[in-house]
């Protein structure tokens, strides 16, 4: 992020920003967030509950209570306020729940969450106050067509031994856009049970919001799972808002981390969206502007991936499934991804090397983590085309050079 930051603060007017997960500026929606500023304007006492209160460490009572019922009465699961925290940002979220549940133990052992499939998003990596928190399942990788390949989870290797708290994905997965089939959330959730020990799920781009994602997939809950939300990917990634439903026990604690680390929670996401989600309006938004949106730029920045590497060269993308991303793979690439990654930014295009990614497995030596970058096609249509044409542009060089 450092490097990036400042390839970003240094870079000319043609840098093709293709390495962040800034989520694009949908006009729609930001409509929809103008005219709730002004509503709140105007009435009677929205500004100050909106930026002049502290509300309770675990979130404001009257969110709590809208996100509980939406949940209810959408899929009939039996959730109350107890069932709910808001937290600073998804990524606290993580945070304070991985170093809940994981780390040093006050009775001695140390113990670590299991990623069932890597790569995974990579803002987890570096979240354990005591070192590494992680222990990652190789995928199996399974190519569904010319230049297409899915990820799917290695049960034959999933093991849970006694120093595993919990397990934990996201759905849909950053980096890959992969998404979990309804079976595998199921395997993964027996497991869970019948070790005793929760199932955390990030739905960062996930159903119902901001439902960018593109496979049939159906929201799943148990008294044992944790799910986590965002308003950052909906279009309000400024107000750090992050959204956790889990059990009462769990939830408590969160509150009791929020007091600790920043006394309240910001406000002003809760309140923009309070309306939105008591009237349900926010599914609809999802479902109507959100996924459309992006799935729309998905379908653009596939088919110009497809037309400017061409077949000269062996690549593949993983199946877009949801989320922001573009995955490739170049299998026998003749350089690391990072060495692929120094070499683009020198000419205006950044991403982000893959092997960041494949965090909590043990081989370093795995050659297919070296061969993989993530490329972001939130931004300007021409921006992805022109970063798309570079990096063919230096993959097929170095495989031409390796070839001569």
């Amino acid at each position: 992020m450092d490097d990036l930051g400042h390839a970003l603060a240094s870079g000319g007017p043609d840098l093709k920003m293709l390495g962040g997960g800034q989520p694009a500026r949908i006009p729609a929606m930001t409509a929809v967030w103008r005219k709730r500023m002004e509503e709140l304007m105007e009435e009677m006492g929205g500004l100050e509950r909106a930026l002049t209160t502290y509300d309770p460490p675990r979130g404001n009572p009257h969110f709590l209570q809208a996100i509980a019922t939406l949940f209810r009465e959408t899929f009939g699961w039996n959730l109350g306020p107890e069932n709910i925290a808001v937290t600073s940002g998804g990524q606290t979220a993580f945070y304070f729940l991985f170093n809940l549940l994981a780390g040093e133990m006050p009775d001695g052992p140390r113990r670590k969450i299991l990623l069932p499939l890597v790569p995974e998003y990579i803002g987890y990596s570096n979240q354990g106050v005591s070192g590494d928190l992680f222990h990652a399942i190789p995928p199996l990788i399974e190519k569904t067509g010319p230049h297409e390949f899915k990820y799917r989870v290695d049960f034959d290797k999933l093991e849970i031994t006694p120093d595993i708290a919990a397990i934990c994905a996201s759905r849909p997965t950053n980096p890959t856009g992969n998404v979990l089939t309804d079976e595998e959330i199921s395997r993964l959730s027996a497991i869970a049970k019948q070790h005793k020990i929760p199932l955390i799920i990030d739905n960062a781009y996930g159903a119902p919001f901001p439902g960018i994602i593109f496979a049939d997939a159906a929201p799943y809950w148990d008294e044992h799972v944790i799910l986590t939300y965002s308003l950052s990917k909906i279009g309000l990634p400024g107000t750090r808002t992050g959204i956790v439903i889990g059990p009462p026990e769990i939830i408590r604690a969160l509150g009791s981390m929020s007091a600790i680390a920043g006394l309240s929670n910001p406000n002003i996401g809760q309140q923009i969206t309070l309306p939105l989600i008591k009237s349900g309006e926010i599914l609809r938004l999802s479902r109507e502007v959100v996924k459309p949106f992006y799935q729309e730029k998905c379908r653009l920045a596939r088919a110009a991936a497809e037309e400017i590497f061409g077949d000269d060269f062996e690549w593949f993308m993983h199946r877009s499934e949801g989320a922001l991303f573009l995955w490739f793979w170049f299998p026998g690439l003749p350089i690391s991804s990072k060495e692929l990654y120094e070499r683009l930014k020198q000419r205006e295009v950044l991403v982000i090397p893959g092997h960041y990614f494949f965090f909590g497995h043990d081989n370093p030596n795995w050659k297919h983590r070296h061969e993989c970058i993530r490329v972001s096609y939130a931004m300007d249509e021409t921006v992805v085309r022109d970063g798309l044409r570079i990096i063919a542009e230096e993959v097929r060089h170095c495989m031409n050079l390796a070839n001569a």
